[in-house]
C-alpha cells in the first residue's frame, strides 16, 4: 500500500505544480509563439514531461525546472517547424507572396483553379509515393491539423520517431513540388 500512497502524493505534487505555476507558465511560453494553441501545446508538453518525472519530489526548483522545461521546448517547435513546414517552402518571404494561399483560394480564375487543381494532384501522388507511416504522419499533422505529440500518442510510437517520418514525407514533397513551385513563380 505504500506504493499507492506515493503515487497519490506524486499526483498531488503534480496538481500542485500545475496550481501555483499553470497561469504564469502559460504566459511565458504564449509570449514566446504566435497561436495561443501552441502555447497551451508546449504547456501539455510541459506538464507530460513533469509526470514522467521518476522522481519529481527531487526536483531541487521546480520553477526553475518548469521553466527550463518549457524554453527547450519553444526552442524544439520552432527548430522542427523551420525544418519540417511544407507551408515554409510555398512562402516567400522577400516579395509576401505565399503560395498556399493562392492555392487553397477559392477564386473563379481558370488559370488559378488549373494551377490548384495540378497542385493537389501532383501532391497526392506525391504522397503515394511514400512509406504508409511516413504519409500517415504527414496528412495527420499538415491536413488534419493534428500535433506531432498527439500522433505519437495514437500511434503509441516514440515522438521523435514521428518526427523523422514526417521530415523525410516533407523532404521529399519539397523535391516532387519543387518544378511546380517554380512553374507557378515564373507564371
Amino acid at each position: 500500500m505504500a506504493g499507492m500512497a506515493e503515487i497519490a502524493g506524486e499526483k498531488a505534487n503534480i496538481v500542485q505544480a500545475i496550481k501555483s505555476y499553470g497561469k504564469q507558465l502559460f504566459g511565458f511560453i504564449r509570449s514566446r509563439v504566435p497561436t495561443n494553441e501552441d502555447a497551451e501545446d508546449i504547456l501539455q508538453d510541459v506538464w507530460y514531461q513533469l509526470s514522467n518525472q521518476s522522481s519529481p519530489e527531487e526536483i531541487d526548483s521546480v520553477s526553475g525546472w518548469l521553466y527550463r522545461v518549457a524554453k527547450n521546448k519553444i526552442t524544439d517547435k520552432y527548430r522542427k517547424k523551420k525544418e519540417n513546414s511544407l507551408e515554409d517552402f510555398f512562402t516567400d518571404d522577400d516579395e509576401g507572396l505565399n503560395i498556399a494561399e493562392i492555392f487553397l483560394a477559392d477564386e473563379n480564375n481558370p488559370d488559378t483553379k488549373e494551377l490548384q487543381q495540378l497542385f493537389w494532384e501532383t501532391l497526392f501522388e506525391a504522397l503515394d509515393e511514400l512509406p504508409q507511416n511516413q504519409r500517415d504522419v504527414f496528412i495527420l499533422n499538415e491536413l488534419e491539423d493534428k500535433t506531432l505529440q498527439q500522433i505519437a500518442n495514437m500511434k503509441n510510437e516514440n515522438i521523435k520517431t514521428i518526427i523523422s517520418r514526417k521530415r523525410y514525407a516533407v523532404l521529399h514533397l519539397r523535391k516532387r513540388l519543387e518544378d511546380l513551385y517554380n512553374e507557378f513563380i515564373n507564371y
